[in-house]
């Protein structure tokens, strides 16, 4: 035996990958060094009782192993080639890939992710990372001298209907050119000083926070965590807006989007109702809560910090009110514990 050839505890554990028992894999391997015989030397060489050998070669031979000559007086095992065995083990793993794989694209819960980043390239990299995923929001906080190299991958969000705050750091908002900034951004928003860079994907699915001065330069020092568990997640999410974002200055504000709209995404139906309330319209919601139920009414109230002036009543309250028949009503987001209701979807427009 040549070093490159697997000793037999080596070939046992790549047979045992394949489903085989110890009995199977000892039965085996005793007919592959016969080629064919009858039950009975197979037994012998393999240790195994004759009877043993009957059943397991009905297994082996279900797995294309083997072929059995049972017409045969006594009857006969006989091993299948090699290669044309593996053959048929790999023709049966690619038949259940598709299967496998629409399991695979479809989980219900992925394992939680910290990962920690200490270079400039790889942050950009997370960075852009995040950006390209996110699916319905984004919250995003980085120094102004970085936008240019992720402006591409915010522009492409907002194509996507990616709802985008963007807060940008050391810069005065007198100092901004507003409208290099304005297409890629629903809101967008300076400080002054420097602050810690973050992002928050889809509020709990991804998040990154760090120290500004690791995108800063090649050669500077500084760190950033990557994570992907919601409780931590969302508390990037909840420092941003209650700190970040509701201590700088406002620059820019999209138009509403035209009515009659439908909003998957809690925060986005909320920037815009405040938009189109605020403008001085008669709003009317149709939401739909995470109990299933159907909720009409006008819109009496909404509370926000998204936008100035700030509505809110409370840190991080973003919510609707409406007055239906059964009356006043409020609703959150999906994680909403104060407001009456949670609502998944948000349809509004501008007649009963």
């Amino acid at each position: 035996m040549t070093t490159d050839e697997p000793d037999d505890s080596e070939l046992r554990e790549e047979l045992a990958l394949f489903g085989l028992s110890d009995t199977e894999i000892d039965t085996y391997l005793a007919l592959l060094s016969q080629g064919e015989a009858p039950t009975s030397a197979v037994a012998d060489e393999a240790g195994v009782t004759q009877r043993a050998v009957y059943n397991i070669a009905e297994r082996l031979e279900e797995r294309g192993l083997v072929r059995v000559k049972d017409h045969a007086s006594p009857t006969v095992i006989r091993a299948c080639p090699p290669a044309e065995a593996i053959g048929t083990l790999s023709s049966r793993l690619e038949s259940i890939t598709p299967s496998l794989e629409k399991r695979f694209e479809e989980p219900t819960s992925q394992a939680p992710e910290i990962q920690m980043v200490k270079s400039r390239e790889t942050g950009l990299k997370r960075l852009r990372e995040g950006i390209a995923r996110a699916e319905t929001e984004l919250l995003l906080a980085i120094p102004e001298g970085v936008y240019s190299e992720i402006a591409d991958e915010l522009r492409d969000a907002r194509d996507r209907g990616v709802h985008v705050l963007l807060l940008l750091g050391g810069i005065e908002s007198g100092a901004l050119d507003v409208e290099r900034v304005a297409p890629v951004a629903d809101a967008v928003r300076c400080w002054k000083a420097s602050l810690p860079f973050a992002y928050v994907a889809d509020n709990d699915e991804l998040a990154m926070i760090g120290d500004s001065d690791l995108l800063s330069g090649p050669n500077t020092e500084g760190a950033a965590v990557v994570v992907s568990e919601p409780h931590l997640t969302g508390a990037v999410a909840g420092l941003y807006l209650s700190a970040y974002w509701s201590a700088s200055t406002e620059v820019h504000v999209a138009e509403p989007e035209p009515l009659p709209a439908t909003f998957d995404w809690f925060r986005r139906a909320v920037f815009h109702a405040y938009l189109h309330y605020q403008a001085g319209a008669e709003l009317w919601a149709e939401i739909r809560t995470t109990d299933g139920e159907e909720i009409t009414g006008r819109v009496t109230e909404v509370r926000q910090a998204l936008v100035e002036p700030s509505t809110n009543n409370h840190t991080l309250e973003v919510s609707i009110y409406l007055e239906t028949i059964d009356g006043t009503m409020s609703f959150g987001g999906p994680g909403a514990f104060i407001e009456d209701h949670r609502a998944n979807s948000v349809t509004l427009r501008t007649n009963p």
